[in-house]
């Protein structure tokens, strides 16, 4: 087990549907990144939030070449959500990749219906959570931080994980809800937001955070493009869940 991850979040300036702008910005932006254990850019990076899946998703083969690339140059695990068509559905899919194989994938639980994300994508159905370096992440997609039985802490995993683009209308939504994953499951949170303007004249700050298990903001970004770094410590987390054991009295909700 490594006691320490090294995390990098990537606040990337996306360009709505121009997948090359978005791929060399993300590249840029990897460069400065000398270490890293965790590398997560926000959701759908390649193309921004869009319902044009159907225009879109044949840039996710590039794109996936590219963060298989990184895991291997940064050794690190690079984490993001992509357009992904299977036969003839799309999903709102997110890669989890290491040594440049993809370890696992997790398809979007909570579509966005108030942007007709139902409409044009299918609903994932499972969890998605991986053992890295030690340490047990939980990978969510944007939506899916609204629903605190979908995020409840069962499997005792160490880190909560949201990619997402979140606009600025609804972002002291985000700001308190991923403080609020944090303090009631009692593990890291990591929430990658984008920058930039939207097709739709939606604005994106950012606020691109780390949020540790007592509910303090550890690091985070806003009004700019750039990177949120913090190195988070398995040791402090385990020695806070045996002071303060809450987590043994959650609920055990059954999901349907």
């Amino acid at each position: 087990m490594q006691d320490s991850l090294s995390i990098s979040l990537i606040q990337l300036h996306q360009i709505w549907h121009d997948a090359e702008a978005n791929l060399t910005t993300a590249q840029s932006e990897i460069a400065k990144i000398l270490e890293a254990d965790i590398v997560v850019l926000p959701e759908m990076w390649a193309s921004g939030f869009t319902m044009y899946a159907h225009k879109n998703y044949q840039h996710t083969a590039e794109a996936l070449r590219l963060m298989k690339e990184w895991s291997v140059d940064l050794d690190a695990c690079v984490i993001a959500s992509l357009i992904t068509k299977v036969e003839d559905q799309y999903y709102n899919r997110l890669y989890a990749i290491v040594g440049g194989e993809i370890i696992t994938t997790y398809d979007k639980k909570h579509l966005f219906r108030h942007s007709g994300e139902d409409r044009f994508f299918e609903p994932g159905d499972k969890k998605s959570i991986i053992t890295y370096k030690g340490w047990k992440l939980n990978l969510n997609i944007c939506y899916d931080l609204r629903f605190p039985v979908w995020c409840r802490n069962l499997e005792d995993f160490d880190i909560q994980l949201f990619t997402a683009n979140w606009p600025d209308k609804r972002i002291s939504a985000w700001d308190t809800l991923l403080r609020a994953r944090a303090i009631e499951n009692q593990c890291y949170v990591l929430g990658t937001n984008c920058y930039g303007n939207d097709v739709w004249g939606n604005s994106y700050a950012g606020h691109t955070a780390i949020v540790d298990y007592n509910g303090a903001v550890v690091s985070s970004l806003s009004d700019t493009s750039g990177i949120v770094s913090a190195t988070i410590n398995k040791e402090a987390l385990m020695q806070f869940r045996e002071s303060l054991p809450f987590l043994r009295d959650r609920d055990r909700f059954t999901l349907g």
